[in-house]
């Protein structure tokens, strides 16, 4: 773990996960939060993120971003996080806000923060190698309070669903500078791209809280001031986001990447992680391609939904097959 006691991690956990609504809403028609859902049965999504910022912030200094209408899931799972550190999203105003209010009640506390984000749906088969790029872009980012660090990871296949990062490839250099974003390509795109050295975008970013601000006073200035006094104002006179709660009925909805970070690659860096069988499960399709990948399959006995366990990805996509596949047989009989 990293020593420095500037460093925090970031979890983002406020989505709603609707493209992946389909298959975590239990039979039952309960709709669970991915993030509160497991691949395989165990620890959530949440959890697993959470252990994953221990690998580079100090317990006292992660913190994660939930949605006010996810309280039922969130409320246990975040339990050995301290009080102060869950930040609660009145609404769903997209991520721009999403990660711009934990930012802020980070800088309040430590101005000299450097800032690990990390969402909350990813799974990475080798979590070491993931962590010892999570340590260098945080030390990256603290001796340089003005550059962005991104995590690029080497792609083992095309992936038409995921988005790429074009680094400006430099010899010798570690950190070059970001040259262009890719978001979803086609399949010759996607393959021409690997050969010209792009690497998948994790939306995992290390930079100081400085750096961070600089960009959104750049892009929406106005929702960022009024942003810091509800945050000042929450901080000061309630325990209750009262502020905040007003603020937020009047936002728009605002994505990060679209709105704060694109256009802005000049304070950008890319490192690049080395293959580490990562994956976001945003959709179905990652979900069954990540399965299908693991080289055991899951336990899916009828404990799969347990106290304790977050509700079984797989169990559930093999429930959902087999209801297709007993529907397509009806049809041909």
């Amino acid at each position: 773990m990293n020593n420095d006691t500037n460093i925090w991690a970031l979890v983002l956990a406020a989505g709603e996960g609707s493209r992946l609504r389909g298959l975590t809403t239990t039979a039952c028609g309960v709709a669970v939060p991915k993030q509160f859902c497991s691949l395989r049965g165990g620890s959530s999504l949440l959890q697993e993120a959470l252990q994953r910022a221990r690998a580079v912030a100090r317990p006292e200094r992660i913190c994660s971003i939930v949605a006010a209408q996810h309280g039922t899931w969130w409320a246990g799972a975040l339990d050995a996080l301290p009080e102060h550190n869950v930040i609660v999203q009145p609404e769903n105003r997209g991520t721009a806000h999403g990660i711009l209010l934990p930012l802020l009640h980070i800088a309040a506390r430590d101005p000299h923060a450097t800032v690990v984000l990390l969402p909350a749906d990813h799974h990475v088969r080798d979590e070491a190698v993931l962590a010892g790029s999570l340590r260098r872009a945080a030390g990256l980012a603290a001796a340089d309070p003005n550059t962005m660090i991104l995590l690029g990871i080497e792609p083992d296949a095309p992936d038409t669903e995921l988005g790429y990062i074009l680094p400006q490839e430099l010899a010798g250099e570690e950190v070059p500078a970001v040259l262009q974003f890719i978001e979803k390509p086609a399949p010759s795109s996607a393959r021409a791209l690997l050969r010209g050295g792009a690497l998948w975008n994790a939306f995992i970013i290390a930079a100081s809280v400085r750096a961070f601000l600089a960009l959104y006073q750049e892009r929406i200035g106005d929702t960022l001031n009024r942003m810091r006094e509800a945050v000042r104002v929450d901080r000061e006179r309630t325990r209750r986001p009262l502020a905040t709660t007003e603020l937020y009925r009047a936002l728009e909805t605002l994505d990060f990447s679209r709105h704060v970070l694109e256009g802005r690659t000049q304070n950008l860096r890319v490192l690049r992680v080395p293959e580490c069988g990562w994956t976001d499960l945003g959709t179905p399709q990652r979900v069954a391609a990540t399965l299908q990948a693991m080289p055991t399959p899951p336990n899916l006995g009828d404990d799969w939904e347990g106290p304790g366990t977050g509700l079984s990805l797989a169990a559930q996509h093999w429930r959902l097959s087999v209801a297709r596949s007993g529907a397509s047989q009806g049809v041909m009989a």
